[in-house]
């Protein structure tokens, strides 16, 4: 599943997330990302803890297309839904575990039909101490796979039935081999929904204040805050924080400043050039991880449904303009990113992805012009393409406000001049972007990443033909640069169901050449993550690559 600055869903492979403490005075020069966290320590009651956020989504309905703002799911989604499987780390990996909500692992069958039974916690419960029930994953599977306007229904589609009969079994019977079960159903970015309290997913736009998790909201206030409090009857460990307020700070430097006067005591910040320079330089009184091995993918994505990247020829040009090793060095040579990612499968995927499939695409102008000319486009008088009295020139759009995306679109404008395009930047505000207009196919190319939100990898969701957004199916899918190639529906679909992991792996690098045939999209870089932390924050503070770097916030607390 994607959240572009989007969650992605990935199955559990081999998986390393090495994280980085850079803290007063820890300017040492080493590889610090080699340097692994202590973050064990105890942690007071009481105290409210206030936090930047840079990114504000447009509705809490997690289900529905205007829900898919990584931020919202950090902050909110993901600590008030239940779920089945969490990813959690496990020594130096992170790996899928059954969480509180099971008395144990669900019980996998798969011949004659892929069969699994979840056993329910007789203890767990929603905040108005109403059990959780097997009613409450058939209403999540039926709102899903039948709903309208759904974000994403991959795996659910795959769903023949949920039987209910007994409140704490539930019994889910697939109509065909689903792999990223574990992860993806009754979880993922969606989690569990109360049956006996939501009729229909798309009425919680405006945000919902129970709760199935450690977390509940307490309120939103559109473009100032939303706010949780403590879940006064989860079943599991309690909350020790009294409140936490997530302060919107959309601009990443002055969220940074925020940050340095103490005006907020965490951040997770886009990693910004003044940022990763003062993170390399040491941070008095913070706390930071650092890591490029993550679950983002950030590309470049072109939509194919619209002139001019409807014309393969014109995308391979414009493939074979950039250098987009001198982005990426300009953008994290501080963090040790030197290098353009040549693949669309994430970083913690490698075994999944082909990683020199987009090797080929290096600037070379004899190559722009050989795509340029089979398409009947000239160079103009002013070194500009130029076709039935038409200019080549196209826009972008990223988030408003992220320092970083902007120089990245300059150094981008400039690099596509030289070549001969005209490009002109016009950024959005992020609950626009995502919510509204990457699934309307309201842009031509668009710059952002691509999130995990479990550990299989279902590049179906990003570039099946079934995942295309439309009208008809009130723009449910991910699909966003409208990708049509029957071989990548057949290779990426494949691997949604192979349960052979190793057939899985090569099944899905044929997959990723054959997208870089089609160059919808143009890799560009790992987005590093980074967690800044107040020194007066103790307990276990620890980013996830899936799930967000709140997740454990039930166990932090305040020092004086």
């Amino acid at each position: 599943m994607t959240l572009p600055d989007r969650r992605r869903r990935w199955h559990l492979a081999t998986l390393v997330l090495v994280l980085s403490l850079v803290a007063a005075g820890c300017g040492d020069g080493g590889d610090k990302k080699n340097v692994a966290t202590d973050v064990a320590e105890d942690a007071p009651r009481g105290g409210t803890l206030v936090i930047g956020a840079e990114q504000e989504g447009k509705c809490a309905d997690w289900m529905g297309s205007c829900g898919g703002a990584s931020w919202m799911f950090w902050t909110y989604g993901a600590l008030t839904m239940p779920r089945a499987y969490s990813v959690e780390k496990a020594g130096n990996t992170f790996e899928a575990k059954p969480t509180s909500l099971l008395t144990g692992p669900a019980t996998l069958v798969t011949s004659p039909k892929q069969v699994v039974t979840y056993n329910i916690n007789p203890q767990a419960k929603w905040s108005d101490n109403t059990p959780i029930t097997s009613k409450d994953f058939k209403f999540t599977w039926e709102q899903v796979a039948k709903g309208d306007k759904i974000y994403d229904r991959t795996g659910y589609d795959k769903i023949d039935s949920v039987d209910d009969s007994k409140p704490n079994v539930a019994v889910v019977t697939f109509k065909e081999p689903y792999a990223d079960w574990r992860t993806t159903l009754f979880g993922g970015s969606f989690g569990i929904y109360p049956a006996h309290l939501v009729k229909d997913h798309s009425e919680l736009t405006d945000g919902y204040n129970w709760s199935g998790g450690p977390w509940k909201l307490d309120h939103w206030t559109r473009g100032t805050e939303w706010v949780l409090v403590p879940n006064t009857n989860y079943w599991g460990e309690k909350p020790k924080l009294d409140k936490v307020v997530f302060k919107l700070i959309t601009d990443t430097s002055a969220e940074f400043q925020a940050f340095k006067g103490g005006e907020v005591q965490a951040i997770y910040p886009q990693p910004q050039l003044d940022a990763v320079d003062q993170i390399s330089a040491g941070l008095p009184g913070a706390k930071a991880q650092y890591t490029d091995q993550t679950g983002n993918s950030e590309a470049f994505s072109m939509n194919t449904s619209r002139p001019p990247f409807d014309d393969i020829n014109f995308r391979t040009a414009v493939a074979y303009s950039i250098d987009r090793d001198v982005i990426v060095n300009r953008l994290f040579s501080g963090v040790g990113v030197t290098k353009a990612i040549q693949t669309p499968t994430a970083a913690i995927l490698s075994p999944f992805a082909s990683t020199s499939a987009f090797a080929k695409y290096k600037k070379d102008m004899g190559k722009v012009n050989e795509a340029m000319g089979k398409s009947g486009w000239t160079k103009g008088s002013d070194g500009i393409w130029e076709k039935g009295g038409a200019k080549a020139t196209f826009s972008i759009k990223s988030t408003v406000g992220n320092k970083r995306r902007e120089l990245t679109e300059q150094i981008l404008q400039q690099e596509l001049k030289t070549a001969g395009f005209n490009l002109t930047i016009d950024n959005q505000r992020a609950g626009d972007l995502f919510g509204d207009q990457l699934p309307k196919g309201d842009f031509q190319m668009a710059l952002y990443a691509n999130v995990l939100t479990s550990f299989y990898p279902s590049n179906c969701n990003l570039y099946c033909s079934k995942n295309i957004p439309t009208e008809a199916n009130g723009f449910s899918g991910n699909n966003y640069t409208r990708t049509r190639v029957p071989e990548l529906d057949s290779l990426y679909g494949k691997v949604e169901s192979e349960l052979n992991e190793a057939e899985a792996q090569a099944t899905n690098k044929k997959g990723d050449d054959a997208l870089a045939n089609h160059v919808s999209v143009l890799p560009l870089d790992p987005l590093p993550n980074i967690l800044l932390t107040s020194t007066k924050i103790v307990g276990p503070v620890a980013d996830n690559p899936i799930q967000g770097p709140f997740w454990t916030m039930w166990g932090w607390g305040l020092n004086k």
